[in-house]
């Protein structure tokens, strides 16, 4: 009787540490999906390569990608954004500043940037381009394509050249949205607008 009563006691202990177990095991699952949702849906780190996008981002700036907030909202004009040009050999990501929208009709003329015949003001501190390229004529976008420029404009290999040429909406990966050294959100980097240019 007495072996019986022991093992009856046991069991609400035994049963307590099977359920911390239990608790425990989904804690560390719940952990181990945010991460890989943040990394693959989410958020990603990388590093910018080259001085295409000075002085906005500097060669070697780490940057944070958001790659979920263009699952439910479009790209916008102005907007850094982050891509891998389909077809390209190397491994790295490009990038540069959405300058033309899906359905626009583009060109860069007399120092000057057009969207479907009307001046666009530039919104941020560059250097006049002495090269306009391929939008040296209307250029036409489809649905689905963007046109980039380089914020360093006289030294970027971006949509104005065939061998990057306009980018896919399936070719973006997502928003440049932070650069963590010095910290500072990319969009308010660079602006022409004195009380918004946060470059420091």
């Amino acid at each position: 009787m007495d072996f019986d009563f022991d093992k009856e006691s046991k069991r609400p202990f035994i049963k307590k540490i099977i359920i911390e177990i239990i608790i425990w095991i989904v804690q560390i699952a719940a952990v181990i999906f945010l991460a890989y949702f943040i990394i693959y849906y989410a958020l990603e780190k990388t590093n910018m390569i080259g001085n295409s996008m000075e002085t906005t981002l500097k060669d070697g700036d780490s940057v944070i990608i958001n790659k979920f907030s263009y699952r439910f909202t479009d790209p916008k004009r102005f907007d850094v954004i982050v891509f891998k040009k389909s077809g390209k050999e190397h491994s790295y990501y490009d990038i540069k500043r959405i300058i033309g929208l899906p359905g626009e009709r583009l060109q860069l003329k007399d120092g000057l940037l057009y969207i479907n015949g009307e001046v666009v003001e530039d919104i941020i501190q560059a250097e006049p381009m002495t090269n306009y390229g391929l939008a040296d004529e209307e250029i036409v976008l489809e649905e689905n394509e963007y046109f980039v420029l380089g914020d360093n404009r006289n030294n970027s290999e971006d949509s104005r050249f065939a061998s990057i040429g306009n980018i896919r909406r399936d070719e973006i990966v997502g928003e440049a949205f932070i650069r963590l050294k010095p910290f500072n959100f990319i969009q308010k980097l660079n602006l022409k607008s004195k009380e918004n240019n946060e470059q420091e």
